[in-house]
């Protein structure tokens, strides 16, 4: 029992330090992680450095109704997800 010990500890020493080593990677590539039990994605957020939108994520354009650009330091990077458990299915109305 005592070789079991060991691997445990390192283990659970392992454990915080990748969680810290993620963290610190999504922050510095700009990504956001949302996960739950349906799915994992990873999306692109804006670049503070950036000169053309300095963090803001775009600009607006246009007069009476103006719209926002998205900046491309963000908007052209795909967005990503991984699908882990099917969503149920709710009916549209309810069964009474």
């Amino acid at each position: 029992m005592t070789a079991h010990r060991p691997r445990a500890a390192l283990l659970l020493a392992a454990v915080p330090l990748a969680a810290a080593t993620a963290a610190a990677t999504l922050k510095a590539g700009h990504w956001r992680l949302y996960a739950d039990r349906h799915r994992l994605e990873l999306t692109p957020q804006p670049r503070r450095s950036c000169p053309d939108c300095r963090g803001a994520g775009g600009w607006w354009t246009g007069g009476t109704n103006p719209e926002m650009e998205a900046c491309g330091c963000w908007s052209d990077r795909r967005e990503l997800r991984v699908r882990l458990l099917p969503v149920p299915a709710r009916p549209d109305e309810p069964p009474f």
